[in-house]
């Protein structure tokens, strides 16, 4: 029988006392508290419905840019590059 304390056991007590000091501290980051008032939230509808559709223009573009060939936008990029340095 173990007589004593053990070296790799911790006790309960530490890791109640974590979990109620973790939950007592806000996480970190950006937080995203939706409005109240009836303009604001009709404000924000209409800001989230342009970006989505301002993201889904942009990624469109990007698939018809890269399906046009070999990655194209990386290709003239590279022979510029390459043109300077070669003068």
């Amino acid at each position: 029988m173990v007589q004593g304390k053990t070296k790799g056991l911790q006790s309960k007590a530490s890791s109640s006392r974590h979990a109620a000091k973790a939950a007592a501290a806000p996480k970190k980051g950006k937080r995203y508290i939706p409005p109240k008032k009836a303009s604001l939230v009709q404000q924000a509808s209409m800001r989230q419905s342009l970006t989505a559709k301002i993201n889904k223009s942009i990624e469109t573009q990007m698939v018809t840019a890269a399906s046009s060939g070999k990655l194209t936008i990386m290709k003239n990029a590279s022979d510029t590059t390459r043109q300077g340095t070669q003068i």
